[in-house]
């Protein structure tokens, strides 16, 4: 029996940079933390005993002879990337609602991918997760996705990601010490829209766009740059805040389905109370917002949004992790 448990991220500067479409052409930069909230995946080998070879237990039963047969595509590229022989009995547990704008997908895939390399005995780095999951959601899958939800969600950790050039993904910590680290929290707010979406139909039209949309593209990765240098100085964190709320502008007239009348009115009613910037996060249109707004505004944002459901939340800096290791199945084997 194996277990893995793999973060869910919310990104704050760069998100559309880190599309192959515009970064295999100009640079692309991500400023992104994850946070603890999980996936979880536990996997076995299902002893054979049963009509089907293998099951999945997700929002749906899936009970199949061969692997060609599952439905669930990250899970049936997974198990065929793996070259898995011997049937499995995997299941899927997550803290948070899948299409909601927290990378929820990569980390399914990154967690799943995770747990198989352990059950057949192999340690992967942190790096060949994320590439191995990138590949398989953008090549195999043909989703319309970016890259830093699979570098987030394999390394875990407040980052700075680089996209292109040489390196292709150059993973960079931001380092600040724990006083204004906690103080930069304390202004983060996230909240529940109430309905999810496919961000893959969002990102698609996005993705169709970016050479309409190279000056924006490039302002939001500027912006990336400011907001770290923001972190990393003595700056007032309120200016963070302040260009979260420019970043919004640009990222919402990049297609006009990434916000929504719910999400305009929830952004609205949270800056009328106080709120210096914020963001749906993911690709839009429904999903989760981040709020940006000073602690003592806090409690007045809560109410005027309180139709809405409050998630705490703080970072994690681990990624995936495997937290349960059995190697052996029912027959003491392998």
């Amino acid at each position: 029996m194996i277990i893995s448990r793999t973060p869910f991220r919310i990104s704050f500067f760069g998100g559309g940079t880190d599309y192959p479409v515009w970064y295999k052409e100009n640079k692309g930069s991500v400023l992104a933390t994850t946070i603890n909230k999980y996936c979880y995946i536990t996997c076995r080998y299902l002893p054979p005993f049963f009509k089907h070879k293998s099951r999945l237990v997700y929002s749906v039963i899936e009970n199949v002879r061969d692997l060609s047969e599952i439905s669930h595509p990250s899970a049936r590229a997974c198990l065929q990337h793996m070259k898995i022989k011997k049937g499995v009995e995997i299941h899927h547990d997550g803290d948070l609602p899948a299409r909601a704008g927290l990378g929820t997908s990569s980390s399914f895939t990154v967690g799943l991918l995770h747990a198989l390399y352990a059950l057949k005995g192999t340690m992967p780095t942190k790096r060949q997760l994320a590439l191995n999951a990138i590949r398989l959601e953008q090549d195999v899958m043909k989703e319309n996705v970016g890259s830093q939800d699979q570098v987030l969600a394999a390394f875990g950790g407040f980052n700075l990601v680089e996209f292109g050039g040489l390196n292709h993904i150059n993973v960079l910590p931001v380092t600040l010490n724990a006083k204004r680290l906690k103080s930069f929290q304390d202004h983060l707010m996230l909240v529940f829209s109430g309905f999810s979406r496919t961000a893959s139909d969002i990102a698609g039209h996005q993705i169709k766009n970016t050479k309409n949309k190279r000056r924006e593209l490039s302002d939001m990765q500027q912006l990336t740059g400011e907001a770290l240098k923001i972190l990393n100085s003595k700056t007032n964190l309120c200016d963070f805040g302040k260009l979260l709320h420019e970043n919004w502008q640009i990222k919402r007239s990049l297609t006009k389905k990434v916000s929504t009348p719910l999400i305009d009115d929830i952004y609205s009613n949270a800056k009328a109370a106080g709120a210096l910037g914020g963001k749906v996060l993911g690709a839009g249109g429904g999903g989760f917002v981040m709020i940006f707004a000073k602690p003592q505004f806090q409690p007045k944002i809560k109410k005027r949004l309180s139709r809405l459901l409050h998630v705490p939340f703080k970072f994690e800096d681990l990624g995936s992790q495997i937290i349960f290791y059995s190697p052996y199945d029912s027959f003491g084997s392998k």
